[in-house]
């Protein structure tokens, strides 16, 4: 999808605020960071640059988890920019994640899946560029964002039933502590599972008004984004975010993106392609990923990609590379 791999970030300007509040300089950021000084005054950077002020802080700051508890409860509500500002005007707390998750598409570099289930709420976290590695502190305080949305949506101190993160994040008590339940590492996903009922809670910041206004003018540079977009890029995105445990058909991604079944074949048609063709080429794309990542088991890789066994990937992979996916990662 061209704008979420767009290798432009807007940075919201509380993010400097925040980080002067917690006593670092972000002259400092900067330097740490490696890059000019400007920095700090650009609206917009690649994501290479927004990574390395990420991972700067974190540097800075010393543990990451105490890194991400301090400036997700230290940050401005109303700095942030308009798209999440809106949020915490939702009617409640369903309306303002499902608004964060509409709008995060304005904001790379990262994505939200929510899924209702039974008593929980799941988000998981997808990062929309997998060629460079995310700093975990990033990782923590998108998630740590999105409980505080509901804790001052709500004016409740509300809690998670259960966190999950990929990569170390230092101090786990401090972060169990923020978040009132435990905390996982090593975790296969970046997760935040929330209870169900806490979603109908109404938020006491509830301007119909103001969403009267920023509602139409977001959408419509969404839409204009979206129009940007060619269809086979956007297809391709999803069916990779979709592909773990199953194999998504054209039914499902043609209502993930609102339109008919047959309006998406005539589109991806239009464009010289089809379903199938972009379904074998998103799992070859990221078979290759995985394969270069050796913590990665092949059968696992194979489930990643939705085989239901590891034969067919085998068949499979041999017509792609004329290689076995273990000796192609050898070779490597």
């Amino acid at each position: 999808m061209k704008s979420h791999i767009s290798n432009r970030i807007k940075i919201p300007p509380g993010l400097w605020t925040g980080i002067r509040q917690l006593g670092i300089a972000v002259h400092d950021v900067a330097r740490k960071a490696q890059l000019p000084l400007t920095i700090i005054t650009e609206p917009e950077v690649t994501t290479a640059q927004y990574f390395a002020i990420w991972q700067a802080y974190s540097d800075l700051i010393g543990d990451t988890a105490t890194g991400i508890i301090k400036l997700a409860t230290v940050y401005e509500t109303a700095k942030y920019p308009p798209a999440v500002l809106a949020t915490y005007h939702a009617r409640d707390y369903r309306d303002a994640l499902n608004r964060m998750a509409r709008y995060k598409q304005l904001c790379p570099p990262e994505s939200l899946r929510i899924s209702e289930e039974g008593v929980h709420c799941t988000i998981e976290l997808e990062w929309l560029d997998n060629e460079q590695p995310v700093p975990p502190m990033l990782v923590g305080i998108t998630l740590a964002f999105l409980l505080e949305l509901g804790r001052r949506g709500t004016g409740q101190p509300l809690t998670a039933c259960f966190v999950e993160f990929s990569h170390s994040m230092g101090d786990v008590q401090v972060l169990e502590a923020y978040f009132g339940c435990r905390v996982r590492t090593g975790a296969k996903y970046n997760r935040l599972t929330l209870h169900r009922r806490d979603l109908n809670r109404t938020f006491v910041s509830y301007n119909e008004e103001l969403l009267e206004i920023l509602t139409p003018v977001m959408d419509q540079s969404l839409d204009e984004q979206q129009r940007n977009r060619s269809m086979t890029e956007t297809v391709k995105w999803i069916l990779k975010r979709s592909l773990a445990g199953g194999r998504p058909d054209i039914h499902a991604i043609a209502k993930e993106l609102g339109m008919s079944e047959r309006t998406l074949q005539r589109r991806l048609t239009d464009e010289n392609t089809s379903f199938k063709h972009l379904l074998t080429q998103a799992r070859h794309e990221l078979a290759r990923e995985y394969l270069a990542d050796p913590s990665l088991e092949i059968q696992e890789v194979a489930f990643l990609l939705g085989y239901e066994d590891q034969n067919s990937f085998y068949r499979a992979f041999r017509l792609w590379e004329g290689d076995t996916p273990s000796s192609w990662r050898t070779n490597i």
